[in-house]
This record gives structure tokens, sequence and C-alpha cells, in this order.
């Protein structure tokens, strides 16, 4: 089987923070990607940004330890890699200084006003509205030009609504492309694609039918370089009120009524508006944040959170899990179990819906005991879908049950190279379709349900539950989902 690839229209691609981490470990391998197989048509340019002075080729030997390092080497050839490297350029502009570069990155522009561009901001937070000011107050935006912005998107709703006020001041709201690479994973769109085109599953997805749902993003790896970050964050803000909350709602939403970019992003945002509040004493018993403490990982000894940040004061949660209900005709009732954490046992994203138990068994004792059906997907780290369902047991000697799984890898059925979300992404911005993107309302909307989740906890007098690092959270988090006669589904359970 091969993958149909659809070349798009010429572009220019501006990367502010061509010098950093996102940009050497995911955008640049990403573009090697869609250059390897012929998407990106041979006058599009691709332009680095960033304050550090350098040559061209001095960002091309820089992006080509990139490539060795984060790019497979059966997918390196060295010609595909050289002329890779021909199309980049690179431009010093210190966005906070008014003619520091600017003229020049307006000179690497010249002569594709009437094509696509797009800018990639791939850079703190706080230099978003800078630079879009700059790029406003250079005349580098034109009718065809689009802004992708990284998150984390404000850290309350106050902060989000300043950040996008500042870069709505310079570009419209049908300009600005707000990625969450979760949603470029292939299995996050095949959610789509089990629901919206087959008849199997929709008549059944709904209180009726569905038990309930769990998500769960867990991370083996500590905080790692991203210390000073993730204190000022911590899992709540970089992980549920975006990655988390977008896959609540393509599991939750109703169908859209066609597959456009506004339709989808309108039943995305009933869903956010239909979160049950959490606030006062209900963040105390639906919610538990964690903290890891010193244990083991990948065979070896590993800090705690505390040691890794060098703070012994801090209540930053490395670790939450959620009970959330959506008061809606469709899922009243049904509870959907949300966690994320770092320093847990393995890397693993799945959302899994459990289906109701049958209401009556037919079969004797001896058959043995039937379990209730589980719909996985599997976002990482091999991404696939597994439907559990009971069956006969082959061989003589009566009726006995199994509960056995039907299993498609995406790599085994397709035998082609899954694109990384990095690669889809950034085609669709230049495309021009929003699909994948959050709108502005939608951000807001997971802000206003996440901030009494933290204002309960400012409030409250408790610290973090500490967890050992290895495990998988605090033993709180499992009181969450037992109380209510349910159990987490881990991996070989």
């Amino acid at each position: 089987m091969t993958s149909r690839i659809i070349a798009v229209d010429p572009f220019d691609l501006v990367v502010f923070g061509a010098t950093g981490d996102l940009a050497y470990r995911k955008l640049m391998p990403a573009l090697y990607h869609r250059h390897r197989d012929e998407q990106i048509p041979s006058v599009a340019r691709i332009i680095g940004v960033s304050r550090r002075p350098m040559s061209d080729d001095e960002y091309r030997k820089l992006t080509e330890a990139a490539l060795e390092k984060f790019v497979p080497v059966e997918e390196r050839e060295p010609e595909q890699v050289a002329s890779f490297l021909k199309r980049i350029t690179y431009v010093s502009v210190d966005a906070t200084a008014e003619k520091a570069g600017w003229p020049d990155l307006a000179k690497a522009l010249e002569g594709g006003k009437d094509r696509i561009r797009a800018f990639y901001l791939a850079v703190a937070p706080d230099l978003f509205g800078i630079i879009c000011e700059g790029l406003g107050a250079h005349h580098l935006v034109t009718p065809k030009t689009r802004v992708i912005i990284e998150k984390p998107i404000g850290k309350s709703l106050a902060s989000a609504n300043e950040l996008n006020d500042s870069i709505g001041k310079v570009f419209k709201e049908s300009q600005i492309y707000r990625i969450d690479h979760y949603l470029g994973k292939e299995t996050v769109q095949n959610l789509m694609a089990l629901r919206f085109a087959n008849a199997l599953f929709e008549p059944l997805w709904n209180a009726n039918h569905i038990d309930h749902v769990q998500i769960t993003v867990a991370e083996s790896l500590g905080v790692e370089g991203r210390a000073g970050y993730y204190d000022t964050a911590g899992a709540l803000r970089d992980m549920v009120q975006n990655h988390i909350l977008q896959l609540v709602c393509l599991v939750a939403m109703e169908p859209p009524s066609r597959f456009d970019a506004d339709a989808l992003r309108d039943e995305k945002l009933k869903v956010l508006r239909a979160l049950k509040p959490i606030v006062d004493g209900d963040v105390e018993t639906v919610t538990v944040r964690g903290q890891y403490k010193a244990g083991a990982s990948a065979g070896g000894p590993v800090p705690g959170y505390l040691e890794e940040l060098g703070n012994d004061g801090s209540n930053t949660e490395t670790f939450v899990a959620v009970k959330a209900e959506i008061e809606n005709w469709r899922w009243a009732g049904v509870p959907f179990y949300i966690r994320t954490g770092k320093r847990l046992p393995s890397r693993l994203s799945e959302i899994v819906v459990n289906f109701k138990s049958i209401p009556h068994s037919i079969f004797e004792g001896a058959a043995g005991q039937l379990a209730s059906n589980q719909l996985i997907m599997r976002l990482q780290p091999d991404e696939g879908v597994r439907l559990w369902l009971m069956i006969k047991d082959p061989g003589p000697g009566g009726m006995r049950l199994r509960h056995v799984p039907l299993d498609m890898s995406f790599a085994e059925t397709f035998k082609i190279r899954s694109p990384e979300a990095y690669e889809r992404l950034i085609m669709d911005v230049i495309r021009g379709n929003a699909t994948l993107f959050m709108r502005r309302d939608e951000v807001e909307a997971a802000w206003k349900w996440i901030d009494p989740i933290l204002d309960g906890w400012a409030n409250s007098r408790e610290a973090p539950k500490a967890y050992t690092a290895g495990t998988w959270g605090p033993s709180s988090s499992i009181a969450l989902i037992e109380r209510d006669g349910r159990t987490w589904h881990e991996e070989g359970a």
C-alpha cells in the first residue's frame, strides 16, 4: 500500500526560534521528510530566524547535525539532505529591537509577496506579541500570511486573552493557527474516521451503551531540561488544558454537519462548554495532583522532582488525575477519567472507551467470566486500534469464553512510514486547512474550566501527593476511579 502525496502551493516558511530545541528536534526533520517525499515545491523557501548572528552555511551545518540526530539513518539519503539544506537560509533578528534584523528579513522575503507566507513562532510566549507587532510594523503581513502559535497559550483565561489580543492586533483570526501536535497524530484523526465513517460505532456512542471513558497521557521521563518552564506551568496547564481536553472533545463531540474547520470546531466548543464545572469542594473530591519523588526508571535510579528542580519548596504538580463529566444528553452520567504525569512506568498515550456489560448472560458459570467490550485507541508509542470482544475458546469440551482483541497496528497494516504530527500540521497550514487547529473561543472555554481547579488548589493547604518515580501516580488517583467500582486500564491488563 502506498501513501498519496499531494503537493502544496509555493510558500515561504519563516521559523522564529530557529536555533531552539523545537526547531531542531521537530520542525526541521518534519520539513525534511516533506521535502524528501516531494511535497514541497522546488521554489518554496525556508528561512530560519534567531537572534544569534551566523551565516547561511553555519545554520545549514547546525540543521544537518539536527537531522543526523533526529532522523533515522535509513531515511537520510545524502542527495536529499543536500538539496533540502540548499533551500534553507538564515536571518538574524532581535525581535525586541525595532530595526535589529527586520530589514534583512524583509529582503529575504522579496519576490514572494503573492505566495503563501507562514511565520512559525517557535519561541517563548512572551515574544508572540512582540514578533507579531514587528511583522506588522515592517509590512511583512500579506493577505496570504499565516502565523503558527505554539502552546502554552497563556497560564490562565486572563493571560490567554491578553496574548490572543496582542496577536489579533496584527492577524485576523482566520490567519492564526494555534498548533497542538496531538491533533496531528494519525490515531487521533482515525478516531473521527472510526466514529463518522462506520455504521458500527455511532449508534452505540452514548450513555446508553458506554460505561466510562479513560484518557491517559503518560511519560516515563522527568522534567529534564524543562524544569524552569515546567515549574511555572505544571501538568494541568502543560497537558490537560490543551492536549487532553482536545482529545475529550474528539471523543465526545456530536457529528459535525460536514468535515471542515469551523463545523468541526463548533462541535468541539459545545463539548468544552458542557463540561461540568469543578469548583470549591469538588476540587478535592474529583481531582488528584501529585509530585514524583526519587525512584527507578529504565532500570536505574532517578531523582525526585524537587531534586531536579533544586527547590524544596515547589508545589508544582507533575501528575494530575481528574474525573470529568459532560452535561448533555449524549454523555449524562458517563464519567471521563483523565490522567497525565511525568516519571510514570512507561511512555503511553491512549483513549479507552469502556462499553457497558451485557444486560443478561445466557452462559453458565463454567464458560468463564464475561468482560465488557473495550475500544482502545493508542496514540503512542505504537499507533493503532484494538477492540476487545468475547469469543469462544477454540477446541472441544463445551463453551469456554475468552476476552481477546481485534488488533490493528498502523505500522503492520499499512506497511508505510507514518508521517509525524508536525509534518501533517505544517502542510495543513500551507493549505489553509484549520481543521486540526484551535480557535480562540476553544482556548477560552478550556481555560474557563481549568481556572477554578487551579484556584481550588491554590486555596488548599495540601501539597501535591507524593508518588515514587516509576509508578502510576499517587494512591489517591487509584482511589479516584476505584471508588466508582472501576479501575485504570494499564498495559497488560
